[in-house]
């Protein structure tokens, strides 16, 4: 059985950089598989940050995780810094699909990659809402 080749870091279009730590190393001497999905929440959520679609404290509407997954090919390790490539991938009504590539710093080749689907929510009744035209716009931006 054979698989679809991961996306290289050209398909990308924003990154942020993250350093391992110590304990992100499992008993193998590789990071755990569970770390990649923290830098996922992290890589998403430092872009919503800086293009100012997340207001933790007031904003609305809230982005719930629906859906997460994660392909692997190399193994990353402590002390190496990783940067961690974003996309959109599916923009839909109330929805946000994105792909993520895991870059040990400075490769053309993936370690893995994975997805990540937000719905989008209001904050006080948790049911689905739209997003508002402008957060599409800036979503697109890295489509």
């Amino acid at each position: 059985m054979s698989r679809a080749p991961l996306r290289p870091r050209g398909a990308y279009h924003h990154f942020t950089p993250i350093s391992t730590r110590w304990h992100d190393n499992d008993v193998y001497g590789h990071v755990n598989n569970v770390v990649y999905y923290s830098w996922f929440d992290t890589a998403v959520n430092a872009w919503l940050i800086e293009v100012g679609l997340l207001d933790i404290e007031n904003g609305n509407p809230i982005g719930l995780v629906v859906e997460t997954g994660c392909r692997y090919a190399a193994s990353v390790e402590f002390p190496q810094m990783v940067e961690i490539g974003l996309k959109v991938a599916r923009l839909g009504s109330s929805s946000v699909t994105y792909h993520l590539g895991v870059f040990v710093e400075g490769a053309e080749e993936p370690a893995a990659e994975g997805q990540f689907t937000h719905v989008y929510v209001d904050r006080d009744s948790r049911r689905p809402t739209p997003l508002p035209e402008p957060w599409r716009t800036i979503l697109n931006s890295i489509a």
